[in-house]
């Protein structure tokens, strides 16, 4: 990602590691059933996801103020965080003079439960929508149409009415997300297309430092933006180089795909943050 020049993208999206990881691991097994969870259910650690608190700030300033590098002055940002990460990626806005556009509420109306039953039950994460452009605030916003939009699943959003920061979108993946196998913090596709409805132009270039399954870059391409994405997980690269393969041959289009590291092609080069990178026009 440092070999990219300056000011190269109209849009990021960041969905680093919340450093949510423990060393417990916690099973529901498919003996017992919650309404609406789909009977078995586990959680366990990763060791990617494992930061203790400086470790993590730093993490968070390296990446942030590249993406503050990368993007342009009249683009924007947004980055995924729960309560474990959160105020790391505040304060280092604030270190960094990024302004914070908005702070949005995610709620999942079908979270996981608290299976400790020592704490009430996670069911929000956080998204911060923020811009490198200081006081002119020259960022895009397609506001008219995102008033006008009506989102079917969203009982807080009316047509015709501001869009407001609490956004109610189910947790639940479509079988065609799932389809080449799952990420432990995959978003849903819904989610990410808000997101581009609302700050992303048509033909645009979207920057991915965190490509995990590839969500991101299926939502840029039906958008029509050149896409480009870092994973150091070798497993989610390739997901990720799958799910783009078939989105591809799905639309039997004539667009140019370039995917190192995918269908037994050269291993993509290793950037100074070891990340295996895609490119998709």
């Amino acid at each position: 990602m440092l070999d990219l020049p300056d000011n190269s993208f109209d849009l990021a999206i960041a969905d680093p590691p919340y450093g949510a990881s423990t060393n417990a691991t916690w099973k529901l097994d498919s003996g017992h059933t919650l309404d609406g969870f789909g009977g078995a259910w586990k959680l366990a650690s990763h060791n990617w996801d494992m930061f203790n608190g400086l470790d993590g700030f730093e993490f968070t300033l390296t990446w942030l103020n590249e993406l503050k590098r990368l993007v342009k002055p009249t683009g924007s940002i947004w980055i995924h965080s729960t309560y474990h990460n959160s105020g790391i990626v505040n304060v280092a806005c604030q270190m960094l003079g990024i302004e914070i556009i908005n702070e949005v509420v995610w709620y999942k109306r079908n979270a996981f439960p608290n299976l400790s039953g020592r704490r009430l039950t996670a069911s929000h994460e956080t998204i911060l929508w923020i811009h490198t452009g200081e006081n002119r605030r020259d960022y895009y916003f397609n506001y008219e149409n995102v008033k006008a939009a009506h989102f079917k699943e969203d009982g807080l959003k009316e047509p015709g009415k501001q869009l407001r920061t609490v956004w109610d979108i189910p947790n639940n993946k479509k079988r065609s997300e799932l389809e080449f196998g799952k990420h432990p913090t995959q978003k849903p596709l819904r989610l990410i297309e808000r997101m581009l409805l609302i700050s992303a132009e048509q033909e645009g270039r979207l920057l991915i430092p965190f490509l995990g399954s590839g969500t991101d870059v299926i939502a840029g391409l039906k958008h029509d933006m050149d896409c480009v994405g870092f994973e150091v997980e070798q497993e989610y690269f390739d997901l990720a180089c799958r799910r783009i393969s078939a989105y591809f041959e799905e639309k039997e289009t004539d667009l140019q795909m370039e995917l190192p590291g995918c269908n037994d092609q050269p291993k993509a080069s290793n950037l100074s943050l070891n990340g295996l990178a895609v490119n998709v026009k």
